[in-house]
């Protein structure tokens, strides 16, 4: 069998989110590669150094295109050369009239939720691209049930269709631990970790630590992630309140970092109004960070009883929920204790274990 996989999210510089995702399955695939088991990873560009080598069972192919390569570049050159039985796409977009079965990932559905969330070019390729991936694909993978319970309401997939694999957790110890310099660092602080975004619903969080600071000022805030779209308001909200030595931002960092800010953390506050999964949550309990995540879609699922939750529309409800945490040393404790034992329903092997099962499965159907 040889299977074709879309590995452009995974050829950057800085993996986040669906690159990290992809990247590891890259990682698991390579692992399995044999002469009967083959993988031809298409992509854009020359793979960078930290992608799997390439070898008999495992090679690169270098398709160049624009914007629309998976719609007109990536389908031309499927059908010139026939040459795999199945083809998998890690991250929304499978190929326009692929000659051959398709399974594709499917990690949320905000932008049909969050429409003003998002920028229109964005929008438009998200809403027409997935809805044609999801009909056309023979199995979709959704990465939480509540992102499964969203395809079938909003795209009328059959459920029989699609299959929940959660995304995989490996934790990092790092060898050399960069150190982490910033302003205060020695304060205790809440972090936030992720993409600067609207549907990350940060103004909000930014509101509760001004109130939460008011009882305790000497805590600082931390927002690690880089700046993703549509984040002026963050900076607004800030300056509105007068936060600008209370709030610090990292733009983007290494593993090494975010790992030295986990372990010093007060906590760590997921107020997202929507997540597919939600990886921060598992990151952070790894390295005994207690959870405040949103009480909805995907958080509560991923978090289950290890973390606390609040109301994302409802500053007051994280206000509470912090200075609980603040207030109850032993609650703190028991969420970390907590932490530890839920991270061991993720895994990486056991997400790429599951995902190739899939895309066999696929064939045989």
């Amino acid at each position: 069998m040889v299977i074709g996989v879309d590995g452009n999210e995974a050829n950057v510089s800085q993996k986040v989110g669906v690159s990290v995702y992809t990247y590891n399955l890259l990682k698991y695939f390579y692992k399995k590669a044999n002469k009967n088991l083959r993988f031809i990873i298409y992509l854009k560009n020359p793979p960078l150094g930290d992608l799997p080598s390439e070898n008999s069972n495992f090679k690169y192919k270098i398709v160049p295109g624009s914007l629309i390569w998976s719609q007109f570049f990536l389908p031309v050159k499927l059908y010139q050369k026939k040459e795999i039985d199945v083809f998998f796409s890690p991250a929304h977009y499978a190929p326009f009239l692929c000659p051959v079965p398709s399974v594709v990932t499917i990690h949320d559905l905000a932008y049909l939720s969050y429409k003003k969330d998002f920028l229109l070019k964005d929008l438009i390729r998200l809403i027409i691209w997935t809805k044609y991936s999801v009909k056309k694909a023979t199995k979709v993978i959704a990465v939480s049930n509540s992102t499964k319970k969203d395809i079938v309401k909003l795209y009328k997939k059959s459920q029989n269709e699609i299959s929940v694999v959660y995304n995989g957790y490996e934790k990092t110890s790092p060898k050399l631990l960069d150190k982490f310099k910033i302003n205060h660092i020695s304060n205790p602080y809440i972090l936030y970790v992720g993409t600067l975004q609207p549907r990350k619903n940060i103004p909000i969080l930014i509101e509760a630590f001004n109130k939460f600071k008011q009882f305790y000022p000497e805590f600082k805030l931390i927002i690690a992630g880089k700046k993703g779209w549509l984040y002026d308001k963050i900076f607004r909200k800030i300056t509105e309140l007068g936060l600008e030595n209370e709030v610090h931002f990292t733009d983007f960092i290494t593993n090494n970092q975010l790992i030295f800010l986990y372990e010093n953390a007060f906590c760590l506050v997921m107020p997202s109004l929507y997540e597919g999964f939600g990886l921060p949550i598992i990151e952070a309990m790894s390295f005994d960070c207690p959870v405040i995540a949103s009480l909805t879609s995907s958080l509560p699922e991923v978090g289950g009883d290890s973390a606390l939750y609040f109301d994302p529309n409802n500053y007051f409800d994280l206000v509470e929920k912090l200075t609980l945490l603040k207030e109850h040393p032993k609650l703190r404790l028991e969420l970390i204790e907590k932490g530890k034992h839920q991270i061991n329903k993720f895994s990486w092997e056991k997400c790429g274990e599951e995902t190739l099962s899939i895309i066999k499965s696929a064939v045989l159907k």
